[in-house]
């Protein structure tokens, strides 16, 4: 009964020091791959054949996110009505926000090595949701919810490609996302309330 006992003592010694020189030899790969390329800073050997689509995905979602400010900026100097005020610092809010998530957008860009594309003269063509100035205050409010409900879909789309592939990306969307899906919920409930405006030519 011995000997079959010794035979698996011995198997399991040998394949214990398969795995202990097989996580040498990769820990040896990590550190020489982390000497390679070392202008790269951030994205290192492991980030794999993704960036480019990455960095695609990211200035369109740049593009967006400028797009969306400046609609939410000029809405904010442009409501009237007997409610706007109110619904006018929420454009503003809300201009700020979208901002704020373009500079995140960014920032990650020029991690990944990218270059990020303020250009204005391209903007719209970049961008998945559209400039529409709206003529009431009702309309505003409409354009700027199907803005977040296409930034919505697009993150999402996003979110579910990076998978674990890209954590640090995918962390900062999820962020994103949950304010734009705020940003949803608000403007859906202000819609109720301004139905029947005048336009605004016409106040």
């Amino acid at each position: 009964m011995s000997a079959p006992a010794t035979g698996r003592k011995a198997a399991s010694s040998s394949e214990a020091h398969d795995h202990a020189e097989q996580a040498r030899r990769q820990l040896q790969t990590l550190r020489t791959q982390a000497r390679e390329h070392l202008a790269d800073g951030a994205v290192t050997a492991g980030y794999g054949d993704l960036r480019p689509q990455v960095l695609a995905l990211l200035d369109a979602a740049l593009a967006t996110e400028l797009v969306c400010m400046l609609r939410y900026r000029r809405h904010h100097f442009m409501a009237r009505g007997a409610q706007a005020k109110a619904v006018a610092d929420e454009f503003l809010v809300h201009s700020a926000q979208e901002q704020r998530h373009a500079d995140w957008l960014a920032e990650r860009i020029a991690q990944l090595g990218g270059a990020p594309d303020f250009a204005p003269d391209s903007l719209l063509r970049r961008s998945h949701a559209q400039y529409v100035e709206g003529q009431t205050l009702a309309d505003m409010v409409r354009e700027d919810l199907v803005a977040e409900r296409i930034a919505i879909d697009s993150y999402r789309s996003f979110i579910a490609l990076l998978g674990n592939q890209d954590p640090t990306t995918r962390r900062l969307l999820e962020t994103i996302l949950a304010t734009e899906e705020e940003h949803a919920d608000e403007l859906a409930a202000l819609l109720p309330g301004l139905a029947g405006q005048a336009a605004l030519h016409s106040a």
